[in-house]
């Protein structure tokens, strides 16, 4: 190689040896007859010196050193003179004396300061990407990424798994997006799609008996974009036979403690992971992907303020509508401007208005608008449901049920966020269980799946299926880390005749699933054995241990928020001939 240290490693055990290092120039300072140079490389900084009186020829060379030249230097390993240690560097007790340098590459000037982590326009680190990944949160980000990949890949292989990649071009099957088409010049007028996931794949891998299946699998997916989405990602995808519920979620427990223990020991998981049944999380926290690091519940008014002769209240619930609210701890002095920011929030989602109701001392009364229409006991009773005390403010809101849901939930996020309510270092798994199998779709006029068509329910629902499938509660399964949906998991349907049933409940034609599903289902005559999986996200994972907003911060080089990748400027236009070769042709509108 090149180097005989990484910049990183140097430690005063190293003064005395001459080495050689190359790396980029992550600072450069002059000052006077000596020339001072942080260099960089994968494994951190190291301060190299080039003073004139040791090397004329590599100070000259110094001198003309700019940001992000790639450089190679020999030099001595020397002690920092007293008082000029950096603690904060690794390599801080020692730098390099340089006897001889080579400039390897020059660079032009950035378009962003590699050296700082300065707030960039995200479309310009996306460009500049290959720079982008210089910048050191950037950096520990990937290596973070990579720790974690290994980590899953050594733990399952341990518990017997057997990794088994499976085909990126596949056939276009509902799976809960829109598939990316890929079209064939070798069979005109037909497509490929990109997988959603390896769904059947995997369950087609069951029935071939490997019985402990994963992937760090690629999934493809054409949807609108946000923080936790891209339209390319990964996951690690999981698949057992011969299981039930149980078996998955012990081993997601045991796998995510031990991956935090041993990749971010700086984070805390508390442990045993809760359990809630999905309509106990829509109750109390208005999703099904909750933030448990603080309290703050959602609690149902309706019928405390039934009783009462405020007009918002009672035109509400005799709308069919709820009241419902939450206590935001010790805020009872917020001022007009900050309540109507709050107020402002939840209209923003969709809601009419919000009543606040600070609680003043015993012989005081609130002063609230609401107040004026409710009798002190009933204020006492709303407070006692919420167990709030003196100097609180309940926030409460009115409506069409899930818009109050929506509201709420989103205000219990934001009224954490200004208390600093949440933890930064502490991890709260959940498990959320008892999902329905189905939820109606007023716009398509029938049934869907809530996760996907190959879910099994419940044994005991089955008989639902003709009579009530509304009442069904499926043997799905999600995994929620500080208000993230990391990933979601079922038992799946294995018996052909079950599976056929869901197929016509959700409205596909016996000739859609023959031609969509009927190499699955022919499968399933061949002794299918039970089985069930779960399919954490890769990206999401990272970006929670990693600190980190969005996705986009933790992997290599993704889309923007417009789905374009603004380094390859692409999707990009193709050539006539390409088009003609998979037989298509642009209709101009």
């Amino acid at each position: 190689m090149l180097k005989t240290y990484s910049c990183g490693e140097l430690t005063k055990n190293n003064v005395g040896q001459k080495v050689t290092l190359a790396g980029w120039v992550h600072r450069r300072r002059d000052h006077g007859g000596l020339v001072f140079i942080d260099l960089r490389d994968r494994e951190g900084l190291v301060q190299v010196v080039f003073n004139p009186d040791v090397s004329e020829g590599g100070h000259k060379v110094a001198t003309k050193l700019r940001h992000e030249y790639v450089v190679k230097v020999t030099g001595e390993v020397a002690k920092r003179p007293p008082g000029t240690e950096n603690p904060k560097l690794a390599t801080g007790e020692v730098e390099v004396i340089a006897e001889e340098v080579e400039i390897l590459n020059p660079s032009k000037t950035p378009p962003f300061d590699v050296s700082e982590d300065v707030e960039v326009d995200e479309n310009l680190r996306l460009k500049y990407r290959y720079l982008d990944l210089r910048r050191g949160r950037m950096r520990d980000n990937i290596i973070l990424r990579h720790r974690v990949i290994k980590f899953i890949r050594d733990f399952l292989d341990a518990k017997g798994f057997i990794e088994i990649e499976t085909p990126i071009l596949i056939k276009s099957t509902p799976e809960g997006a829109r598939d990316y088409l890929v079209p064939s010049r070798l069979h005109p007028g037909r497509f490929y799609a990109l997988p959603q996931s390896p769904q059947q794949l995997k369950q087609l891998l069951m029935v071939a008996g490997f019985e402990k299946y994963f992937q760090i699998a690629r999934c493809f997916r054409d949807e609108d974009l946000r923080a936790d989405r891209q339209p390319e990602f990964t996951q690690l995808d999981l698949e057992m036979s011969f299981i039930d519920e149980e078996d998955i979620l012990s081993l997601m427990e045991e796998l995510f403690i031990a991956l935090v223990e041993n990749v971010k020991p700086s984070m805390r998981v508390m442990t045993p992971f809760p359990r809630l049944s999905y309509l106990d999380a829509m109750e109390r926290y208005g999703i099904d992907k909750p933030d448990l690091r603080f309290g703050v519940e959602i609690r149902d008014l309706s019928d405390i303020a039934a009783q009462s002769d405020f007009a918002v209240f009672r035109t509400a619930l005799e709308d069919g509508g709820k009241v419902k609210g939450i206590c935001a701890p010790g805020c009872a002095h917020y001022s007009r401007r900050q309540l109507e920011e709050l107020a402002e929030f939840v209209q923003a989602r969709g809601a009419q208005g919000l009543v606040t109701l600070p609680l003043a001392p015993e012989k005081e009364q609130a002063k609230s608008v609401a107040a004026r229409f409710l009798t002190r006991e009933q204020t006492g009773e709303m407070a006692a449901r919420f167990e709030a005390k003196e100097g609180d403010l309940l926030l409460i809101v009115a409506g069409k049920a899930s818009v109050v849901e929506g509201a709420l939930s989103a205000l219990r996020l934001e009224v954490a966020r200004r208390l600093e309510l949440a933890d930064p270092n502490l991890l709260v798994f959940c498990f959320i269980l008892d999902y329905p199998l189905l939820e109606w779709s007023e716009e398509e006029g029938r049934w869907e799946p809530m996760h996907h068509p190959f879910t099994a329910p419940k044994d005991e629902d089955i008989p639902l299926l003709d009579t009530a499938p509304e009442r069904v509660h499926a043997k799905h399964y999600d995994l929620v880390c500080n208000g993230c949906e990391l990933s979601s998991g079922s038992i799946r349907i294995h018996k052909r005749e079950l599976q056929e049933k869901v197929f016509r409940l959700l409205g596909y034609g016996k000739e859609e699933v023959t031609q969509r599903f009927g190499h699955l289902l022919e499968a399933f005559e061949y002794g299918a054995p039970p089985h069930g999986g779960i399919a954490p996200g890769i990206d999401r994972v990272v970006m929670i241990l990693a600190g980190e907003e969005t996705i986009r911060d933790v992997i290599p080089f993704p889309k923007n928020q417009s789905a374009m990748d603004m380094m390859f400027d692409a999707p990009s236009p193709v050539s006539e001939e390409q088009l003609r070769e998979l037989h298509l042709r642009l209709r101009r509108e």
